[in-house]
């Protein structure tokens, strides 16, 4: 019997696995710990915004964005008219993808890099070329190694999700004047708000002096509002009319636009969140190493745990870890095998899976 099929290439694609939501169980408190949410949840600002437009549901959205990326604008010091807003910064790295890529094409991203990236590269037809990081780090030189001449993009998220390692900006700027005039640089700056090093820079400043390169982000962070799917891109004029020809009209619902407006007019939520995540991140860097575990240096809100690859495993750990409420995020599809993934959660979260992975490591 025959049936419709897949365009070639497709099923070679491997799923996106999020991590896993705990199971609650009676008498049992339970801590998801494995996708980067905000332990504050959004500005109340944005609650009462969202709800605020309850009751005209029935109205199509605002077919730009316009409030948005004016509210971006005014945040950033940027052209409102150099900004689409889309669900989620995931739909926007698609949309690059569908309009920059084609069969035959390839573009670049790194050992660990962020799943969406050969997702959405395959999905288009076009070759995911892997540059090999360093020390769980983007390597420019691997990258630029990497280039042939059907480059037509690379992948970049800084700071990267998993490993939560970053370059700096002088990096970045050695990486865009490496590659060809004709490639696309993209900057996936999605944990760009955690980040307090002085060399570090979301990439605005280089967006706004080439014609190749851009800066994606998201709402689902610090602005903790991942349920509403809503992400925004900063790039030259022509990318910006080139990818709004092929998005959707109304691709960004009017409760998540207005949610997002009073978010990212709530500084003092952001300070706050940005505080108590630094605080922590080290916190748990340094008690988890006082357990003879390796913790990858990181500055996003997460952090990265290395385990033995026989006795105490990541895989035993996260089972054992389970069993105690506590949910992290196993990375085999990541090619972390030996390796969980912990969001920065509540103090009482921290302090618990530290106290569990003293009992793991321990035997108890």
């Amino acid at each position: 019997m025959s049936r419709p099929v897949p365009n070639p290439g497709i099923l070679d694609i491997a799923p996106y696995t999020p991590g896993k939501s705990p199971v609650a169980e009676p008498g049992r408190k339970v801590f998801k710990l494995s996708a980067n949410e905000t332990p504050f949840g959004p500005s109340p600002k944005a609650i009462e915004a969202f709800k605020h437009v309850a009751d005209h549901l029935e109205d199509y959205p605002e077919g730009t964005s316009r409030v948005l990326r004016e509210a971006i604008g005014r945040h950033f010091g940027l052209d409102p008219n150099r900004i689409i807003c889309g669900a989620g910064s995931d739909e926007i790295l698609n949309l690059l993808a569908h309009t920059y890529l084609s069969h035959g094409d390839e573009a670049i991203s790194t050992t660990h890099g962020f799943l969406v990236y050969p997702i959405a590269t395959m999905a288009v037809g076009a070759r995911n070329v892997v540059a090999a990081e360093k020390n769980l780090t983007c390597d420019v030189d691997a990258i630029l190694k990497a280039v042939t001449p059907r480059t037509k993009l690379v992948w970049l998220a800084n700071p990267n999700n998993p490993t939560g390692t970053y370059i700096p900006f002088d990096e970045v700027k050695r990486l865009r004047a490496g590659l060809p005039s004709h490639v696309l640089l993209v900057l996936d700056a999605a944990y760009c708000d955690y980040v307090s090093r002085n060399d570090y820079e979301m990439g605005i400043e280089l967006v706004a002096t080439t014609e190749n390169t851009v800066v994606t982000h998201t709402f689902s962070k610090i602005h903790g509002l991942a349920a509403l799917r809503i992400g925004w891109m900063f790039g030259p004029e022509h990318i910006i009319d080139a990818v709004n020809r092929i998005r959707g009209p109304f691709n960004v619902s009017t409760p998540a636009m207005y949610a997002a407006v009073a978010a990212i007019e709530d500084t003092a939520h952001q300070a706050m969140s940005k505080q108590f995540t630094e605080t922590w991140r080290n916190w748990l860097t340094q008690e988890i190493t006082k357990l003879g575990l390796k913790v990858t240096p990181g500055v996003a809100n997460f952090v990265l745990i290395h385990f033995p690859k026989d006795g105490k495993t990541s895989e035993a750990a996260d089972a054992y870890l389970t069993k105690r409420g506590l949910v992290l995020r196993a990375l085999k599809n990541y090619g972390l095998h030996h390796a969980l993934r912990m969001t920065i959660g509540t103090e009482e979260a921290n302090r618990l899976v530290v106290e569990a992975l003293r009992d793991f490591m321990a035997g108890k």
